[in-house]
């Protein structure tokens, strides 16, 4: 992991980010200092879903494993002052009157939730919803998960309500709480008066004893328990720190903007694609969009909708590889680069790409679907994906431009996908508006940054950023061409047979 230090490190803080995210967790410590912020991955782990009979589920007992594992590792590197912790949104854990976990969490992908949206109470409609939350639609929403998961014998059992780093920090700590940015990802959240909706727990018929206290990122959420430390290695007295634990939310606070009026996509498994608002924008105009207002640091609001992502890439390459010999991704961006340009083009938000599967032939119903012709070969399958994705941001940062009364003059592409040279240049020429790339380990960095803010060693979210800005490794892409090309590939995309219902963040 590349950085630079601009400070002697002898005297910095380090600090333990757990780091999960749909296809794998990590640890990563953190050295921070006046001018430095220096990453190591102490320990990577593997997440790997579950099918069991009643559905998909997280083998959350293996992820807190690995956490373990990690912070051991992290541990070794010398004192750690803090440990935090960021998930992705939406799935939780419910512990029964003992505080025991009554089952594997169940995945957002699981099909148990489909068509719980269209049996929400009176009362509870879309529009009713969104007036409340400012919560994009999507069918995985913690909110239809718990629609899904009422008429089961577990839920009879059930007293408290932990979304997954809340369970993970109760695990580490023995304390309860809801964290506030992944708090604001399960459409109960009060968009306005940024606490859990009375109002609307009461319409769905919840009990309100389910969910927790909500948590700041920078409160102290407790202390290892005595077993935690002896399994770790780290003194019994180790804090444990509230971050942004949605790990957009940490990602977005690693964004390297020295200005004002930017955009952000914080790309991996999910493209989150939007702005950073001082307040919700509830209109009715903005819930036709499907657009997202979900909690950032510091009382902003992360204004956003959420993109299918590299997913579709990650899930034809598992699908190439399970036919023949693995399929090195240095090859297929290459053969992308040198592929027909806007051959063939797809909404990554039909719902047809949700589920886990054999993407190209759903790339290939789709294309038939709408009159297109498959590519043929994985460099034109790659093509089209990372195209479609380009057009993806461009259309989304404009609705959200205009929804909101801004207009940005640059996009900072953070995350996995920042490594992605086809990806950002093509959606610097798609947007017309220059692109930074990086870091990719926003994530991390957002979640350790909060921590040493916590601690008092950096200032702000303005001076958090300019720390990124000063320390980490950026590419800039400035657009290229006149968009012609992109305009009419995105006339290609007329809403005509296609359904679309959005769609993590996962």
């Amino acid at each position: 992991m590349a950085v630079n230090s601009l400070h002697d490190p002898a005297g910095d803080s380090v600090f333990a980010a757990v780091d999960l995210g749909a296809t794998s967790g990590r640890v990563i410590t953190g050295r921070v200092g006046p001018g430095t912020l220096v990453l190591t991955e102490a320990h990577r782990f593997a997440n790997t879903p579950v099918r069991l009979p009643d559905g998909l589920r997280w083998d959350v007992l293996a992820l807190y494993q690995g956490m373990l594992e990690g912070l051991r590792a992290a541990g070794r590197g010398g004192p750690v002052a803090s440990i935090g912790i960021d998930t992705w949104a939406v799935d939780y854990g419910l512990l029964d009157a003992d505080g025991v976990l009554l089952g594997a969490p169940f995945h957002y992908r699981d099909g148990r939730n489909s068509g719980m949206s269209e049996r929400l109470p009176d009362g509870c409609g879309a529009a009713e919803l969104y007036a409340v939350s400012g919560l994009q639609h999507l069918p995985f929403n913690t909110v239809f998960q718990l629609l899904a998961h009422r008429a089961t014998a577990q839920w009879e059992a059930a007293r408290t309500l932990l979304l997954m780093p809340d369970l993970l920090v109760h695990w580490l700590t023995g304390s309860v709480g809801a964290e506030i940015t992944n708090a604001s990802t399960t459409g109960l959240f009060d968009a306005r008066g940024g606490c859990w909706s009375d109002e609307l727990i009461g319409r769905l018929g919840l009990a309100r004893s389910l969910f927790p206290p909500v948590r700041e990122p920078g409160d102290p959420a407790g202390t290892l328990l005595a077993h935690v430390a002896e399994a770790t290695g780290l003194p019994a007295g180790t804090p444990v720190t509230t971050v942004a634990s949605h790990d957009t939310a940490s990602a977005v606070v690693a964004v390297p903007a020295t200005e004002s009026d930017f955009a952000y996509v914080s790309c991996g498994t999910w493209s989150l694609a939007g702005l950073e608002l001082d307040a919700p924008v509830l209109s009715e105009e903005s819930r036709a969009a499907n657009f997202t207002n979900e909690r950032g640091v510091d009382g902003t609001v992360r204004y956003l909708r959420n993109i299918m992502g590299m997913w579709l890439l990650e899930e034809c390459r598992r699908a190439w590889d399970r036919r023949g010999p693995a399929t090195g991704l240095a090859g297929l961006l290459a053969a992308a680069a040198a592929a027909e340009p806007f051959a063939a083009v797809i909404d990554p938000d039909d719902e047809t790409f949700l589920a886990p599967g054999d993407m190209p032939s759903r790339i290939d119903a789709y294309l038939l679907r709408t009159g297109q012709t498959p590519p043929g070969t994985p460099g034109g399958y790659v093509r089209c994906v990372l195209e479609s994705l380009a057009l993806a941001h461009r259309r989304t940062l404009r609705r959200a431009a205009e929804l909101a009364g801004r207009e940005p003059t640059r996009i900072h592409l953070v995350g996995g996908g920042s490594r992605n040279e086809l990806l950002c240049q093509w959606t610097a020429d798609a947007s017309g508006l220059p692109v930074t790339a990086g870091p990719a380990e926003a994530t991390a960095l957002g979640n350790i940054l909060l921590q040493a803010s916590a601690h008092g060693l950096v200032g702000d979210l303005a001076g958090l950023r300019r720390l990124v800005a000063r320390t980490q490794e950026l590419r800039h892409y400035e657009p290229r061409g006149n968009g012609q090309g992109w305009d009419r590939a995105e006339a290609r995309l007329s809403p005509g047979p296609v359904t679309r219902k959005g769609n993590p963040d996962v």
